[in-house]
């Protein structure tokens, strides 16, 4: 590069001494001292030491291109993985093999899948631009990771799982996000209000249907026929109870309509609960008052980061569990669940 720049320099000192001796000719032709020929020679002198310039300014950002293969420079921004050549490895200049892979982090999305029978709800408000919120928590499912929102979803539904795939981007300022972890995404579709929330271990069901059992108030169990609608983990949405309404959660092969009980309030969901309205109740069996049910969707996944490949495993759907109804309007479930919440599997990028 050094003896690309110095050839620019020579010829752009000839450039300048051809233009000044042009502009002598110019002058001394008008007072008729040398012939019209001499003038135009040095017109055309100064033409091709211009092209000669530019030559050696194209010579010059080439050595500049090659000199900048001798540093490797990633285009994005991420974590570094282990290296995969080290010093002493035979290279070869066609070699296939990279140096090392580069993770993008921030932001970084998580792909996972949920069931096409709530396709219809997820596109309708992609299509009004409505922004779905994706939380993402632990394998356990009980802290909540990152907060993101759904980016776009896949054009095709998985004709052997009947899911379809869905992209959720997210900031993973903390980096609490890392690419192929296993993590739950819970994807909200609606808010239902004004609801009454039962914990789901109360909810029985025999050949005409769905139903509880009710503690009347001279503690005898009373069996309630209810609508059951969307599932959020522990807490399901129900019609046919009143808010308020004591219910038995355990010890059901002892329980039979109009036989006394004796409740025995607990952690868990032992003994009877209250149902409550308009409430976000969690494994306790008394749920509280106030917030709003969210109905959610929940599937198993991992981050994705840029520049890792997905694995043959990607986003391999799972089936509704046996004998689940499917929840209300809400959002979709997969393995383990009805309704609201459920689990599947799919690979990173």
């Amino acid at each position: 590069m050094t003896q690309a720049e110095g050839l620019l320099a020579h010829d752009q000192a000839v450039l300048a001494e051809a233009r000044i001796d042009y502009d002598r000719y110019k002058s001394a032709y008008t007072r008729n001292a040398i012939p019209k020929q001499q003038l135009d020679d040095q017109e055309q002198t100064v033409l091709q030491d211009e092209g000669t310039v530019k030559n050696d300014e194209g010579n010059l950002e080439n050595a500049k291109v090659n000199l900048s293969y001798t540093r490797i420079t990633s285009p994005i921004d991420g974590r570094v993985g282990l290296r995969l050549v080290d010093p002493g490895n035979i290279v070869q200049a066609n070699g296939t093999n990279a140096l090392l892979v580069v993770t993008q982090l921030q932001p970084i999305t998580v792909i996972f899948s949920v069931a096409e029978d709530y396709l219809p709800q997820i596109q309708r408000q992609l299509v009004h631009g409505q922004r779905m919120p994706v939380d993402a928590f632990d394998r356990d499912q009980n802290k909540k990771l990152a907060t993101g929102s759904l980016l776009t979803l896949d054009n095709q539904i998985d004709t052997t799982t009947g899911t379809v795939k869905l992209k959720a981007i997210f900031d993973n300022k903390d980096f609490a996000l890392f690419p192929n972890q296993f993590v739950n995404a819970r994807l909200l579709v609606d808010t239902q209000h004004g609801v009454t929330l039962i914990p789901t271990a109360a909810i029985q069901r025999n050949a005409q249907g769905a139903f509880v059992y009710v503690v009347t108030a001279n503690q005898t169990a009373k069996m309630q026929p209810a609508t059951v609608g969307t599932t959020d983990g522990n807490t399901a949405a129900v019609q046919g109870v009143n808010p308020g309404d004591g219910v038995i959660t355990s010890g059901f092969d002892k329980v039979q309509d109009g036989a006394k009980v004796a409740a025995r309030k607990g952690a868990g969901h032992s003994g009877t609960g209250a149902s409550g309205s308009n409430s976000s109740g969690a494994s306790a069996p008394v749920s509280a008052h106030g917030a709003p049910v969210d109905n959610a969707a929940t599937d198993k996944t991992h981050p994705e980061g840029a520049g890792y490949a997905p694995n043959g495993n990607a986003a391999r759907g799972q089936s509704s569990a046996a004998g689940q109804p499917a929840a209300g309007t809400g959002g979709p479930s997969s393995n383990n669940s009805s309704g609201g919440s459920g689990s599947g599997g799919s690979g990173p990028k």
